[in-house]
């Protein structure tokens, strides 16, 4: 194996000036690679993966490519899906349902147990009530033949909507390292479909131009309720509501590209009130052309250290990206919003691509990408240029985290982190002949603030309103420590996506107005479903940078979608 020494990446390094903050520690075995990762309630996690021969196994002795994670016991349970549920997208919808849309097909290779092709298909989960996830609602539900997407989708992106659906961004109709033409779904659709739109989807002339790094488009819901979605080096404003593109933004600066299988990451950065203006963040990534053949391609290619962000506004948008860099180049790193607002950047390599292995030297370590990144970085969004961010603090991870790992905050306030997999096939570190790199990985890790680690006080939240109308006040009953109590005090309400591949999808964070009054936090709902699309919320409460643990709400009347417009307009200066 050919390797890039990190020694000649120290222009990118900076040293920490301080000890570590936050800490790993390994608990359980997932029991499948969890690919696909979505924080369910207090004490479950939703798992989707591709039908591998997984040790987790069904109650009929088959593998297993669904589950749910236990938080309580860091255990696995099976669950029994009928499609293939790889390399999907998805959300909640305003009912409290999960939605998993997407899918791959199915070919003849052994250990793939009786799945059906799910590039169609639609996963239903829940609402799921029960701690231990055995009650109604905690199942998967499917119905290929009259529940399906429009068209067939690999690699897409979904996301929440105002009206409570989801709205449904390209993909592919095959397994690619890079999209084409004759293959992509440059289209949107809608789940569910919307009047006098079923059985037809949008055709994207952006998603044609951004070809043929497109794939797992970078999407995010504006506060106007126009979706930014950014591919390959561009970025579009597009208005669902008269299917219209609003505005091209500058490319990616100096030649970087985030699109698949260059694979740099998107964030949407918290929103406050009360004009809620959005700044996107876009880092790692490639400088490659995306003419490149395969045969090009090196697992050594060292990726993109640059970050760059915008301001969705006219003026944020006239002023253009804003460039920083990370201390190290990344490609298939991730992000998690914490409740304080800061992103935890974690997982990944220095070099290479996504994918599975077709670069033309992966044939020897079996991968697409090497060197990986086994120390995160955190992004501070409200500091200043130059002062955002840092490695100070952040601990290093024995475990690599490469091609198809995932990670996800939990309504403890740590962070579940998960899988590994660049094989088309489960590897094992006692089953590898070939010495190929980077086994696939079942081992889960938590990676949490000394805080959680140290038992210190934090806030509590006693007692808390389990549903809220858009625009309306609710009170929480929570305990501030003293030690905390001249800091300053946020609310935070969060959505943690949907995990895969890199992307959370749909992630987000939403500042909401408050007041305290002794043991009496009076909050108040986002106004409206472009702020936070009704449904599924989580509500922390933040004391001097230190979080509560998180408790689940409901935003919205809880109504199946489409929903009528809820709460009431705003003044905002979002494109």
């Amino acid at each position: 194996m050919r390797s890039t020494s990190l020694l000649s990446l120290l222009p990118f390094v900076r040293l920490a000036m301080a000890q570590n903050t936050w800490s790993f520690v390994q608990q359980g075995n997932s029991g499948i690679i969890p690919l696909e990762l979505i924080t369910i309630s207090p004490t479950l996690a939703l798992m989707y993966d591709r039908p591998y021969t997984n040790p987790l196994k069904l109650p009929n002795g088959e593998p297993a490519w669904a589950g749910l994670w236990h938080f309580d016991t860091n255990t696995a349970t099976p669950l029994e899906i009928k499609t293939n549920s790889f390399c999907a997208s998805g959300g909640f919808i305003s009912n409290g349902t999960h939605v998993a849309v997407g899918g791959q097909p199915v070919d003849d290779i052994p250990g793939w147990g009786n799945a059906t092709d799910g590039r169609m298909g639609v996963r239903l989960f829940g609402p799921c009530t029960s701690a231990s996830g055995t009650g109604p609602g905690c199942t998967v539900f499917e119905d290929p033949d009259t529940l399906h997407l429009v068209v067939t989708r690999w690699y897409p992106t979904a996301l929440r909507i105002a009206d409570g659906s989801l709205f449904i961004i390209g993909g592919s109709d095959i397994l690619t390292t890079f999209n084409g033409a004759d293959i992509a779904q440059n289209n949107y659709e809608f789940f569910p479909p919307r009047k006098g739109e079923e059985g037809t989807v949008r055709p994207s002339k952006f998603l044609e131009d951004t070809l043929p790094a497109n794939l797992f488009p970078r999407g995010m819901v504006l506060p106007s309720g126009n979706v930014l979605i950014i591919a390959n080096n561009q970025s579009v404003v597009y208005d669902i509501e008269t299917n219209t593109e609003l505005l091209r933004l500058p490319e990616l600066p100096n030649g970087v590209r985030i699109g698949v299988p260059f694979d740099g990451f998107a964030q949407l950065l918290p929103l406050s009130p009360p004009l809620y203006e959005p700044t996107v963040l876009a880092c790692g990534g490639s400088t490659k052309p995306d003419t490149i053949t395969l045969e090009e391609m090196s697992v050594n290619d060292v990726a993109s250290a640059q970050c760059q962000r915008i301001t969705l506004t006219a003026a944020g948008v006239a002023a253009g990206w804003e460039i920083d860099h990370l201390p190290q180049p990344r490609v298939m790193a991730e992000t998690v919003i914490l409740p304080s607002g800061d992103i935890y950047i974690l997982n990944g390599a220095h070099t290479g691509y996504s994918g599975y292995p077709s670069v033309g030297d992966s044939g020897a370590t079996g991968t697409n990408a090497a060197n990986p990144a086994t120390q995160g970085i955190m992004y501070k969004s409200t500091l200043p240029l130059g002062q955002r961010i840092t490695q100070a603090g952040i601990p290093t991870s024995p475990i690599p985290r490469m091609y198809h790992s995932a990670a996800t905050l939990t309504a403890k306030g740590n962070i579940m982190v998960a899988a590994s997999n660049p094989h088309p096939f489960v590897l094992t570190a006692d089953n590898n002949p070939n010495n190929l790199s980077f086994p696939s990985e079942y081992r889960v890790e938590y990676l949490s603030p000394d805080f959680i680690t140290n038992n210190s006080p934090r806030p509590v939240i006693a007692k808390s309103p389990t549903q809220l109308a858009f625009n309306a006040k609710g009170t929480i009953t929570v305990t501030i420590p003293a030690s905390l109590a001249a800091g300053e005090l946020q609310v935070s309400l969060m959505d943690m996506g949907f995990i895969t591949h890199g992307w959370h999808a749909g992630s987000r964070l939403v500042f909401l107005e408050h007041t305290l009054s002794g043991n009496t936090l009076t909050i108040t709902a986002p106004p409206n479903g472009n702020i936070y699309a009704p449904g599924p919320a989580w509500i922390y409460v933040v004391a001097d940078g230190v979080w509560s643990e998180g408790v689940q709400i409901m935003i919205g009347d809880g109504g199946n979608p489409p929903r009528p417009a809820q709460g009431v307009p705003v003044s905002i200066t979002s494109l």
